[in-house]
């Protein structure tokens, strides 16, 4: 693999801005963030790949993960209560 950085240009109209009440790179740098997180939300991305897609370093985009409601472990903090539960009770057991 190369280090080869790649753009995408994608076409909006200009009622989005005036919609969102936001200026063209607001707006921009929110779609590249919000791409980065659904990319690995899906499954289809690391964190650091997420991040470089939403154009920030990792450790800014997992505080961004915190934000939205998503995990950096891949699960939502319910389920991970959950495992906690589950983990507890089998020890309980033994």
């Amino acid at each position: 693999m190369d280090d080869e950085m790649r753009t995408l240009t994608i076409e909006y109209p200009s009622e989005v801005l005036w919609a969102l009440q936001q200026e063209p790179v607001e707006f921009e740098t929110e779609a590249r963030l919000l791409l980065g997180l659904k990319l690995y939300e899906t499954g289809k991305l690391s964190t650091g790949l997420a991040a470089q897609v939403a154009g920030m370093p990792r450790a800014v985009f997992l505080f961004e993960l915190s934000r939205h409601g998503l995990s950096p472990f891949g699960q939502s903090p319910e389920e991970i209560e959950e495992d906690f539960a589950n983990a507890r009770r089998a020890s309980h057991h033994q």
